[in-house]
């Protein structure tokens, strides 16, 4: 309990002292944002700060934090060090970064702006990767709270049927302006899944000892010996570095009024999304008593272990209550997902999403392919691990990118000399985990660890270089004001 409680101090340590240095390398200032000098009512929304916070919040705090940190708790409580420096080295510089870029460029994508910054070819990759990505997410996000709202209603209200209904949602609130619906319903939603949260790890705390929550160990307990490294890295995702998060932050940086808010809602929203990762993860690992039985009872399905503790801790309205925010949690991601994608390829077709008619030829296609692949991992017994992995690693993967995107823009634009670094480590790492993970993986090249982890070193060791050069070729051709 100690390991969790210090966690939780340096999470919140970490937001006013590392997310205020990375505010001064990025140096916001006053200009007009996007959402007053580009206001159309749609997608370009004036918002209040705090509610653009609970939307972004509510944006990138889906399944991941959730799913992902119970089976990244499967390799013991060593997941409490990845989420809380990951989250605030990695996760919350990727977030602020990708969304403070945004604003600065009219709200642009990762795609558009990875084309500024990397080049054509970069663009029409992302353009490509993310869409992917995005369905794949909007899939994850459709098939969990599906899973678990079939567990709290009526045999004839099943999985097939809540799937249908969210995917009318999520059509819905792609179509609709930003505040008509997503910027009302969201704020309740989101004060909501702050007390679920809340009343998970009170009910694991004041059990009377019941469930005991161990102490942080760079021991790997995995049952089945699954390395971590690159493994844990990549199922976690959400819970401490996102590249989804990079997709959304956009979405908010064309409704933030101030560039002075950036901190407090891209850098507090993933220290956030962080808290509730950590809640999941000590749950997962104190619910079950070890890290075997964990396993063997995620073998059921992630959605049959978030109901069993939820009840097991809360009992059955508590755990309704619990259910009930970790169902809202994906479903309010999912939306946005899709609503992504729509002004992705938007931006790709040259097409005015004021018109409605507009923004219906991107959606129907997007949520027919969604609806596809939702049927997959509802008729395939594995289908939803299946989804899960290749979500996972595409995931991790433009995170990657979107930290390269990040750092190519500090290289350019910082007057610290220096500052890019902060962009440039957590890319380099990402690097080594996504590369690692693809060369040795199911659903990889399924190479061996030395060739895997060989690639994966020397892929991030190349690009830092190619940085490094980059660095003190500018470095050595101006003088920084930072000096």
């Amino acid at each position: 309990m100690i390991s969790l409680l210090i966690s939780l101090i340096v999470l919140i340590a970490g937001y006013n002292v590392y997310g205020r240095f990375t505010e001064k390398i990025f140096s916001p200032d006053d200009r007009t944002t996007p959402a007053i000098a580009k206001n159309d009512g749609v997608d370009f929304v004036p918002m209040k700060t705090w509610k653009s916070f609970l939307v972004q919040l509510l944006n990138i705090a889906g399944t991941g934090p959730i799913f992902g940190a119970l089976m990244g708790a499967v390799f013991g409580p060593v997941v409490f060090l990845w989420i809380v420096f990951g989250s605030i080295l990695g996760g919350a510089v990727h977030d602020y970064m990708s969304g403070m870029i945004s604003a600065r460029h009219d709200g642009a994508s990762i795609a558009e702006l990875s084309g500024t910054y990397l080049g054509k070819t970069a663009k029409t990759v992302m353009r490509i990767f993310s869409v992917v990505l995005l369905v794949l997410c909007g899939t994850v996000f459709v098939t969990s709270p599906a899973a678990l709202l079939d567990k709290l209603t009526p045999a004839w209200m099943n999985g097939t049927f809540w799937a249908v209904v969210i995917l009318i949602y999520y059509l819905t609130a792609t179509l609709l302006p930003i505040d008509k619906l997503i910027g009302k319903l969201y704020p309740v939603f989101g004060v909501l899944l702050i007390i679920m949260a809340l009343a998970v790890i009170g009910g694991i705390l004041f059990s009377g000892g019941r469930y005991i929550i161990p102490e942080i160990s760079l021991a790997n307990l995995h049952p089945e010996g699954t390395p971590v490294w690159p493994y844990m890295f990549i199922t976690v995702a959400c819970g401490a570095i996102s590249g989804f998060h990079a997709t959304q932050s956009p979405m908010i940086a064309k409704c933030i009024t101030s560039e002075r808010e950036g901190r407090s809602i891209f850098y507090g929203a993933m220290i956030s999304e962080a808290v509730i990762a950590l809640v999941w993860a000590a749950a997962g690992v104190s619910f079950y008593g070890s890290t075997q039985l964990l396993n063997q009872a995620l073998a059921g399905g992630a959605s049959n272990v978030v109901y069993e503790i939820s009840t097991g801790v809360l009992g059955m309205f508590g755990g309704f209550l619990a259910v009930a925010g970790v169902v809202i949690c994906p479903i309010t991601s999912g939306d946005t997902a899709f609503r992504s994608a729509r002004l992705i390829l938007a931006e790709t077709l040259h097409l005015d999403q004021k018109l409605i008619r507009n923004r219906l030829i991107i959606t129907i296609p997007l949520l027919v392919a969604g609806g596809f692949l939702t049927w997959f991992a509802i008729v395939n017994q594995n289908g939803f691990q299946v989804v899960w992995r290749y979500f996972s690693w595409s995931n991790q993967t433009l995170a990657m990118i979107s930290l390269w995107v990040a750092t190519s823009y500090l290289l350019k634009e910082c007057s610290y000399r220096y500052g890019s670094l902060i962009t440039a480590l957590p890319a380099a790492f990402m690097t080594a985990v996504s590369i690692t993970y693809i060369m040795m993986a199911e659903e990889g090249f399924r190479l061996g660890q030395t060739i895997s982890y060989t690639a994966g070193a020397a892929a991030a060791l190349i690009l830092f270089c190619v940085y490094l050069r980059k660095l003190f070729q500018k470095s050595g051709n101006t003088v920084s004001a930072g000096d």
